[in-house]
This record gives C-alpha cells, structure tokens and sequence, in this order.
C-alpha cells in the first residue's frame, strides 16, 4: 500500500479471494411499518454471546436488496455484534411500487424508522454503526447529516453522490420529461460483470428475482440534488466516518467521493482507495481486503470512549459562524443576487403596509415575541381582503408551520 499523506490510503490489490464462511450464523425475518405505513422487510441476526457489543446496520445499494449484503455478517467475523440488513421500500420483499418511493427524504426518514425499530432489541443510537453502499451510503450519509444521530460509525463504500449517465444531458432529460409528462421509471442497464469480478457474486445477480432494473425518475432527480447538499455541507458530520473508493468504479464518479471526505468535520476518519475493485466494493472478489479495513476501523469506534462535538464555541468560529460570515456579506446591488434580495425586502415592506404579520415582523422583529405570538394564533388579520391574503401566505410559510407543529 502507498500513504498519500493524512489518513488516506491507496491499496495494492495483492490478496486472495474471500475466505468462505465459518460462523453460519442464522437470521430471522422481520417487518416493521414506517412512517406512512409501508412494510417493510429486514434480516436480524443476533449477536453470539450473552452480552452484544452493538449493532451494525447494513445498506443495500440501488436496485438490490439486504439478502445481497448477508455474506458480510460472517465475512466480517465481528460474532459479538447483532447484525441488520433491511430491503428498502420497493426493493426486494419490502411493500411498495417496485423502484418508487414518494421522495428521497422519504427514504432517509425510513432509515429513522428502522433505527427506532431496532430499539426494541435493546440498542440505542449509541449502539449503532452504519455499513451502506452505493445508492444506500447516500441515503446513510443523508440520515447522519440530517438526523444528527448519535451513533458510533458511518462505513461507506462507493458512495452514489454522482451516477455516470453516459448518454449526454440524461440528468437534465430527465428532469424536464418528468416535469412535463409527471413520474415515469428509468432502467438501469448495468451488467454485473461491470459490478464485481467475483464469478458467484456476477451469477447469482443475473439470476436473483428480487433485483429491481427501473427506478423512478423522482428519485433519480432528487438523488443529484441530495448528493450535492450532503457532500457540500458534510462539515456538520461528526460521527466518526471510513470512506471506501473503488478505484475502477464504472458506475459513480470519485470526485464527490473526494470532495465528501475533505469536508467531513469528524475528528476521526478514513478514506481508502482500493485499485481494481469494481463498484461493488463490499462484494468484490477480493472483497476481504475491505473487510480487513472495515472491521478493525469498527472495533476502534465501538471500544472508544463517548466525546460529544465541542459547539460551545460554535457561534464564533467553525463552519456555521463562516456561513453566516458569508450570508451576512453585502452584496453588489445590482447583482442578480442583490437585485433578488432589494427586491425581496421592498416587497415585504409593501406588504406590511397591509399584512398584520408583516407590520409586527418590521416592528419588533421577525425572532420577536410578538411575532411568534402571532404565528402561533395562525389568524390571517390583515388590512382588507389583499392584506389577509398575503397574511395568509406569510403564516403558511413553512418555517412558520414548523414552527408551529413544534
């Protein structure tokens, strides 16, 4: 292996295939209903022992479902931790429109879901470490960032933050198809020699009747854009992360996977680029050489001693302080931006010439008591039928209906 610099490791592919398994160990069948209902399906299998040392959850990349990632619980020989591996909600023997789900955040909240569901057995957040692959490490990292769960690890292995399209201005076709004509499905036409090098991972992908070819097209868009928010802000992650990037990955680009982990803020992370592996990095031939990464990187997290996130200091330096730097920076007034925004604060300031809730936000301030009193009543009050309208616009905006539901 070669060092290049810091705690990034590129790997030269030298070892054999993967041992065969000898733990066997057996998993149950479960369901849980998520948010809105759907069932979905999961693999358990407990830890060997009387005293588990943790959980670890594993996500399955797009297209696939939790039976694809079973090898690892034994290839991991970690007997002491429970193991998950669910189907996500139209994949494999989970409910749903094959494919579908109604949004991305849909997705990431059913990962919350499952996390609650998995409480049942004992084990809290910080219990928990994430394995996720591919389209799943997405939806992992996703999770991590907006939930800001308190959880041991994050392992993700080619992660899917931008999907090769080779055909030109695919990802804009279709955003504009589905803008025009509504949802539709996309079919992914990866052959799985492009997947492993593994002749018994390529067979049985061929012949698994619960691989899942189309996608709907809301996901696909919505994937871009989450993909480019997570690895654009990951400096809010501090969980404790390990990046695996398949080095002939024909599937996703590596420069997001970079970008991701430079802007990682947690105090502890790994990023390994192995050469050769295909984009099933996780189910690879030569798959141990990951796992031999994977596993003691696991153990290190779950053996070391709980330390919060210092946010003490979080409103005079980091990276929401530079944010707000930045926003509270004047802009060139005739800029599109600053155009956008004179704009903006004229129309409010119109407005409060008729809307009750405008006048007291310009008054007293829009964080004010007397605002937020107002916004909790949720009575458009304004001056004429025009000034109640634009009242009602102003108390149904959705920082204002959070708001309220909190």
């Amino acid at each position: 292996m070669s060092d290049l610099g810091g705690n990034t490791m590129i790997h030269q592919q030298n070892i054999a295939a993967a041992a065969p398994a000898s733990l066997q160990r057996v998993a149950e069948e479960r369901t849980f209903k998520t948010h809105d209902g759907t069932e979905i399906f999961y693999r358990y299998w407990p830890a060997l022992g009387e005293q588990p040392r943790g959980a670890i959850l594993l996500f399955h990349r797009g297209h696939e479902h939790g039976g694809r990632m079973a090898h690892l619980v034994d290839e991991l020989a970690m007997p002491g931790y429970a193991f998950y591996a669910w189907d996500a909600r139209g994949n494999g023997r989970s409910a749903g429109e094959r494919g579908y789900a109604p949004s991305f955040a849909a997705l990431v909240r059913d990962i919350d879901c499952f996390v609650r569901e998995i409480a049942r057995d004992g084990f809290s957040q910080r219990d928990v470490a994430l394995i996720a692959q591919s389209f799943g490490a997405v939806l992992a990292a996703a999770w991590v960032h907006d939930y800001a769960p308190d959880i041991r690890a994050l392992v993700v292995a080619s992660p899917a933050f931008s999907v090769k399209l080779y055909v030109p201005f695919a990802k804009e076709g279709i955003a504009l198809w589905q803008r025009l004509k509504g949802r539709f499905f996309v079919n992914s036409y990866v052959k799985a020699k492009f997947l492993t090098h593994d002749p018994e991972r390529i067979a049985s992908f061929d012949a698994d009747p619960l691989i899942t070819r189309p996608i709907a097209s809301n996901i696909l868009v919505e994937l871009y854009t989450h993909a480019a928010r997570i690895v654009a802000d990951a400096r809010a992650i501090t969980v404790p992360t390990q990046l695996l990037i398949s080095g002939a990955d024909w599937v996703v680009r590596h420069g997001p996977q970079h970008e991701f982990f430079v802007n990682l803020a947690s105090p502890a992370k790994e990023r390994h680029v192995l050469p050769g592996f295909f984009h099933d990095t996780l189910g690879e031939r030569d798959r141990k050489y990951a796992l031999d990464l994977v596993r003691p990187f696991l153990e290190k997290q779950f053996s070391a001693p709980e330390k919060p996130a210092d946010l003490t200091a979080a409103d005079r330096s980091g990276y929401t302080r530079d944010e707000a730097d930045r926003l509270a920076s004047p802009l060139p007034l005739l800029s599109p931006k600053g155009l956008y925004w004179a704009m903006s604060r004229a129309f409010i300031r119109i407005g409060s010439w008729f809307s009750t809730g405008l006048k007291t936000g310009i008054t007293t301030g829009f964080d004010s008591g007397s605002t937020l009193d107002y916004v909790y009543e949720n009575d458009a009050r304004g001056e004429t039928h025009l000034g109640r309208m634009i009242d009602r616009t102003f108390l149904d905006a959705i920082g204002w209906r959070g708001i309220r539901q909190r």
